[in-house]
């Protein structure tokens, strides 16, 4: 990506999206409305179904999960303080649907905070990320430490299992370097959700519950996670080390710009549009397809689309010499050379 040229002493992208950085509360609250209302409205539907058929609620846990993602979204922005104009707001509509996606909202964000300044740095990954090793590193395991990395990076529990483990199981637990607040808001998010789940369990039953919320919830943190993924795991994705790092290239270049049809893009709230988010965590889901559209000079960036993206699932290493994500098997033809 060139350099944008600079406007007045100030980076010429800096100007742009400063155009797209003001939230729109009207805005913000109609997607509420029709993502977590919407949402809130399918488990209605969900709970009138199984009187009729469970597979009819199973038709309707595709919908009902797509709208969770949109709450997740929603989620995400209320942490960079780009949902609504009031930060206040902003934690308390980020409290609520982190609840709604089994995600305590504190420590969610202060992980992502730090995946955001450190994205693309080869010397300060492991935080907010997907675990990547270098095929030097790789190179250094021993056989059991490589089988532990290989069954960690196969889609079928990268994609297919870890999802609900980590929603479900990983995010109820604190980790050590939280600060006694941030315990404490783990404990209360807990709290909060054995207090919606009971109530739930004492209204429909536990059976019923499970038969919603394990179907919902499971095609949820698998597309989720999945979105995650493509964002910084395809082929030419720029990676460097701290001396070269720089934040704006590794915005545009160390994240994807997900190309997905129109449908996909509005249930997962534009984050297809990554490269801009990362270059402004600031512009609220609903700019960043405008602010990629109306500038030319951020459009450039080629896209993965929605069938590209599959090719990511079998990249497994970062090549430092030549400077891509590779396969297994291109590590072995690479070394058999």
């Amino acid at each position: 990506m060139e350099t944008v040229k600079k406007k007045g002493g100030k980076p010429e992208w800096m100007e742009i999206i400063s155009r797209y950085n003001k939230p729109d509360n009207l805005s913000s609250w109609w997607q509420v409305i029709n993502s977590v209302g919407a949402y809130l409205l399918m488990w209605g539907l969900m709970i009138w179904s199984l009187e009729i058929s469970y597979w009819l609620t199973l038709a309707l846990s595709v919908p009902a999960a797509g709208f969770l993602v949109r709450t997740f979204i929603i989620f995400h922005d209320c942490g960079h303080g780009s949902f609504f104009r009031s930060k206040r707001m902003s934690s308390a509509v980020g409290v609520i649907t982190g609840l709604l996606v089994f995600t305590p909202y504190h420590r969610w964000h202060r992980d992502h905070h730090i995946h955001h300044q450190t994205v693309g740095n080869l010397q300060k990954r492991g935080t907010g990320d997907v675990m990547t090793l270098t095929v030097e590193e790789y190179n250094k395991l021993n056989v059991w430490k490589r089988f532990v990395y290989r069954l960690y990076r196969h889609p079928v529990f990268l994609i297919g299992i870890a999802p609900m483990l980590l929603f479900v199981v990983l995010y109820r637990l604190p980790k050590k370097y939280m600060s006694v607040k941030e315990h404490l808001y783990v404990q209360l998010t807990n709290l909060a959700l054995a207090v919606i789940v009971a109530a739930m369990i004492m209204a429909i039953g536990w059976k019923a519950y499970l038969m919603i919320q394990l179907p919902v919830l499971y095609l949820a943190t698998v597309h989720g996670v999945w979105l995650f993924y493509v964002q910084h795991q395809y082929r030419h994705v720029k990676w460097s080390d701290s001396s070269s790092w720089d934040y704006k290239t590794m915005a545009l270049d160390g994240s994807s710009f997900f190309k997905l049809p129109a449908v996909l893009n509005w249930f997962t709230g534009n984050i297809g549009y990554h490269h801009i988010h990362h270059l402004s965590p600031l512009i609220p889901n609903y700019n960043l397809k405008r602010c990629n559209n109306e500038n030319p000079a951020l459009s450039q960036v080629k896209p993965v689309t929605f069938w590209s993206a599959f090719e990511s699932l079998m990249l497994r290493l970062w090549d430092e010499k030549r400077e891509m994500l590779i396969t297994f098997s291109e590590r072995r033809m690479a070394s058999s050379m």
